[in-house]
């Protein structure tokens, strides 16, 4: 906008004076019409002239009509027959073809149309359209260089932006996307902040398809993979809900708040079953329950995660749950990712609630915010916590196979791409998304982009493994798409990764049993010191309170080194008062050190010199070097 001052002043004071006075028109110039242009004149009808004398100052703006999408059935019927023939009756339908079979045209008809369809039998006969002219060729390997880049981005539309909890892609071939809005601040949430949480058409990202409104926050949402219309959720209350997109933006069921969870539901997961309507969910309460859609005033099976061996399970004592894992081909098994850092692999078929806590893995320092199995190796999981990711094996518990660097950032959230094995993405505090090739580089990301400035908060991988949203904490979710040969499966991925995953299991084997073996000989050490180490510490009078293996280990040593030199002087005290006894000189000494001891002792008594001042330190170089040498 520019800046504009008038300045203002009388007429009166600037200038000469203006006199007006009255005066008829005057003639300046005449010019007599020319009957020769009369003649050359055509007429033009209609006439259209327009007069400016200005410049033209305009403002145009062009925006494209966007196509709108609208849903419509369509019944489909067999026509072509009679009005008097019912098609859906066979009786008078099979009346019909016989008597058209029966008419005398109709062999001729048919002839007639056996010539043209004997004309495409033998030309198709003629060339094989079927064969595989390149099938022995082996297909070459893409070179292609990795790139991303973002596609759509879907903004909150509330003025208040709450964080991103959870993503999921429909079972349609991912033609929409469900986004839960959660503020998980406890009791920090303003009374005017929505609960709302949306449904996106992929390629519309200026208008939700349908707003959720339920009456409390959704933390986490999930698509029925057998049911693009049917989702569930977990709610900030605790509670669990399922919705029906067909039947509105309201809830169709949701459980009692008493049976449910006491804590924020983190994670819910459909359960393959045969009526396709149960799902298990988790929360930080340390409980994990199994719903029925179809019946939510109570669940049908909870587990309380304390890891104590005992015959009760106590609820003070479970581990908050912050993430869950299900694989369908596995459908007893699941595994269930902790506050405290634990991965805990559960059986649901166990009897006792011992039987159904199978193992423990302690695979990092805070929360494990992702967990999920390899699409193609069931046995080896990824898990997502601290500055790092995780490769694990069921069969190695003391220690993941493979680990990523530390980074600078936080991770926050990751995923295995399910087209191609050896790929996994991760999403980081600082807002970058990275790609993961174990195949390729183990230190570093093949490719890491800046998604945005703000903290992504999760991450979720489309089946066709190009596409990836993720969420950040300011309510917007972005879509990427990566290049094809981050989806695309090569012809020896699977076996190097089969040999690469199984190689470092081998070797984590092998270093577990080492472990063990130095623990047990520690253990044994330990046991047959023991006695030894009690009059030791009764004779120096310094009891030990303390109660670590590798503390008393280095108090044993310590003792025995004492012990040690104390024997050292004791005999070096007794050599020197025999020498004293019975004369032996300097010269005939049977020791190198008694011998430079009692050398030293004549020069210093035959030069006078005061021998109590310098035995002193004499007698300390002489232990030292015995010491050594022994």
């Amino acid at each position: 906008m520019d800046v504009q001052y008038v300045y203002t002043k009388k007429r009166s004071e600037f200038g000469r004076p203006c006199f007006f006075v009255d005066e008829g028109p005057k003639l300046m110039e005449n010019i007599m019409p020319n009957r020769e242009f009369h003649n050359g004149y055509i007429f033009k009808n209609p006439v259209n002239r327009s007069t400016q004398c200005s410049s033209v100052l305009a403002e145009h703006e062009v925006n494209t009509i966007r196509a709108q999408y609208d849903q419509r059935g369509m019944n489909h019927t067999e026509g072509g027959w009679p009005r008097e023939v019912n098609p859906t009756d066979e009786e008078q339908t099979l009346r019909f073809k016989k008597k058209i079979e029966k008419d005398e045209m109709y062999v001729h008809t048919v002839l007639q149309l056996t010539h043209a369809m004997e004309h495409c039998i033998l030309q198709n006969n003629a060339i094989n359209i079927y064969e595989e002219y390149f099938e022995d060729v082996e297909s070459a390997t893409l070179m292609e260089r990795c790139s991303a880049r973002t596609l759509n981005v879907y903004r909150d539309p509330n003025k208040v932006k709450r964080p991103v909890t959870h993503l999921s892609w429909s079972p349609d071939g991912g033609t929409r996307l469900a986004v839960s809005h959660c503020n998980l601040e406890f009791q920090r949430r303003s009374p005017d902040l929505s609960t709302f949480s949306y449904i996106w058409e992929v390629e519309n990202p200026n208008k939700p398809q349908l707003i959720l409104k339920p009456s409390v926050p959704i933390v986490c949402l999930e698509y029925n993979p057998k049911d693009v219309n049917c989702l569930v959720s977990g709610m900030f209350s605790g509670q669990v809900a399922f919705w029906d997109v067909r039947k509105g933006s309201t809830p169709v069921d949701m459980s009692i708040l008493e049976p449910s969870h006491r804590d924020p539901v983190y994670s819910v997961l459909w359960i393959n079953s045969k009526s396709g309507t149960e799902f298990f969910s988790s929360s930080t309460d340390g409980q994990v329950k199994w719903w029925d859609t179809r019946k939510l005033n109570e669940p049908s099976e909870t587990l309380i995660l304390d890891i104590v061996k005992g015959e009760e399970q106590i609820l003070s004592r479970a581990l908050g749950a912050s993430c869950l894992e299900y694989e369908g081909t596995i459908p007893t098994r699941f595994m269930v990712g902790t506050e405290n850092g634990c991965v805990i692999s559960c059986n649901r078929k166990g009897k006792t609630p011992a039987e159904k806590i199978v193992s423990k893995y302690t695979a990092h320092v805070g929360p494990v915010y992702a967990l999920q199995r390899n699409p193609s190796f069931v046995k080896n999981f990824l898990t997502i916590g601290d500055w790092m990711a995780r490769i694990w094996s069921e069969d190695c518990k003391e220690s993941s196979i493979m680990w990523t660097c530390n980074h600078q950032a936080q991770l926050t959230d990751g995923a295995w791409s399910p087209t191609r094995s050896s790929v996994f993405f991760t999403t980081r505090m600082d807002g970058s998304l990275d790609a993961w090739d174990i195949l390729r580089n183990q230190k570093e990301a093949v490719i890491s982009v800046k998604v945005c400035d703000y903290q992504l908060s999760n991450l979720r991988v489309h089946d066709q493994g190009q596409l990836v949203a993720v969420g950040n904490n300011m309510g917007t979710s972005y879509l990427a798409e990566f290049s094809e040969n981050l989806a695309a499966t090569q012809r020896n991925d699977k076996v190097l990764l089969t040999a690469m995953l199984d190689r470092e299991g081998r070797r984590e084997k092998i270093l577990e049993a080492r472990n063990r073996e130095i623990r047990l000989r520690q253990r044994t050490k330990i046991a047959d010191n023991s006695h030894r180490d009690i009059l030791e510490r009764e004779t120096l009078n310094k009891p030990s309170l303390i109660s670590d293996p590798a503390v008393q280990n280095a108090e044993k040593e310590f003792f025995t080194v004492i012990e040690m030199e104390l024997a050292a002087l004791k005999a070096e005290t007794e050599a020197s008062e025999q020498d004293e006894e019975y004369g032996i000189k300097p010269e005939v000494a049977s020791s190198e050190e008694t011998g430079r001891k009692k050398n030293r002792f004549l020069k210093d008594e035959f030069e006078g010199a005061n021998f109590e001042e310098e035995d002193c330190d004499e007698d300390q170089d002489v232990e030292g070097d015995d010491f050594k040498q022994q």
